[in-house]
């Protein structure tokens, strides 16, 4: 398969040393703003390059994967759409849930196939999590946890354009709980905190946050972020039912030490950053979307998948501004 690959930032550029690797990717076209970013890539990675995203639309491809910053996300996947190119886009779609849900119309009259990157659904540890859901393993579900906590802040600069900590970090999460219990988030109750760098209170964001979620079967989701984890990245997921429990996230990395005499685990050095926690996951939703785009499975996380998920972080962002609980129905009557 020939792929397309737009933005070579951190993300992109880990991507297409993932992507050139992969036995089913047999050519691989990059492209970025910075056409020295282009060029490094291409000589590290001893694949093709394109001066522009419009001459690599026009090379030839069998797919593309937009890994662009934000803004250009609904031009590129509109202009890939419009060459019926099977597309797989970092989250999100844009950067408002109006001109994501425009993009989605837009494209489901193509007929094209999009994914939306969420590695947390090629995760082995989600994915049994989700398994064992389905399979009836744990019964009927009252409480799931779910956690991302990163160990420092980004940059100001990226603060300041993320759209808050719900949109950016939460909806991680947010999707993850939607997608391991099968169940529709309905009611949202978020609180936070601007504790620590002045630059969260600035934008108007907060540096940690918890929110409570209320699923369509009456099961309650704990949704815990943070910016200030010194121990290190810690994502984890804990599903607890009438019939057994069980954990994702729970391996010899995990940033967190017992305080239990005698209780050694975990012993192992924790995650510091993303890329390290969700390697696997990375390269799992990669081979996926080459799969996509040879037209030999369905998307794992559709546009409309994507949708469903931001409605739930603009319910939370609305119920952290308003301090009340937040129908996910309601904030879709009030953006829409």
């Amino acid at each position: 398969m020939r792929i397309g690959l737009i933005g070579l930032g951190r993300i992109g550029a880990f991507h297409a040393e993932t992507l050139s690797t992969l036995p089913s990717v047999t050519s691989l076209v990059v492209t970025d703003a910075v056409p020295a970013a282009t060029q490094a890539v291409a000589e590290r990675f001893g694949v093709e390059a394109a001066d522009s995203p419009e001459k690599l639309l026009a090379s030839g491809l069998d797919g593309v994967i937009i890994a662009a910053a934000t803004d250009a996300h609904p031009e590129l996947i509109i202009a890939a759409a419009d060459a019926g190119l099977p597309i797989l886009c970092e989250k999100p779609v844009a950067r408002t849930i109006g001109e994501a849900v425009a993009v989605g119309r837009r494209v489901a009259a193509t007929g094209v196939p999009v994914q939306i990157g969420y590695p947390r659904r090629f995760d082995p540890g989600f994915t049994a999590a989700r398994a064992a859901v389905a399979g009836g393993e744990l019964g009927w579900l009252h409480t799931v946890r779910s956690t991302t906590l990163d160990p420092a802040p980004p940059p100001a600069a990226y603060i300041a354009v993320s759209g808050g900590i719900f949109r950016d970090c939460s909806i991680h999460d947010f999707d993850t709980v939607r997608w391991v219990t099968g169940r529709e988030v309905v009611e949202v109750y978020a609180t936070g905190s601007d504790r620590g760098d002045p630059m969260f209170a600035e934008a108007g964001d907060v540096a940690t946050a918890a929110t409570v979620l209320t699923l369509d079967d009456g099961a309650l989701a704990l949704v815990s972020n943070t910016r200030y984890n010194a121990a290190g990245h810690d994502v984890r997921m804990e599903l607890h039912g009438s019939a057994g429990s069980i954990a994702a996230g729970l391996d010899d990395k995990l940033p967190l030490r017992s305080a239990e005499p005698g209780v050694e685990f975990p012993t192992g050095t924790p995650y510091v950053f993303f890329m390290d926690r969700f390697a696997a996951a990375f390269r799992a939703e990669l081979a996926a979307f080459v799969d996509v785009a040879a037209g030999t499975r369905p998307s794992a996380c559709t546009i409309d998948d994507a949708l469903e998920t931001a409605w739930v972080a603009e319910a939370a962002t609305l119920s952290l501004a308003e301090h009340r609980a937040v129908r996910v129905e309601e904030a879709r009557e009030r953006l829409s």
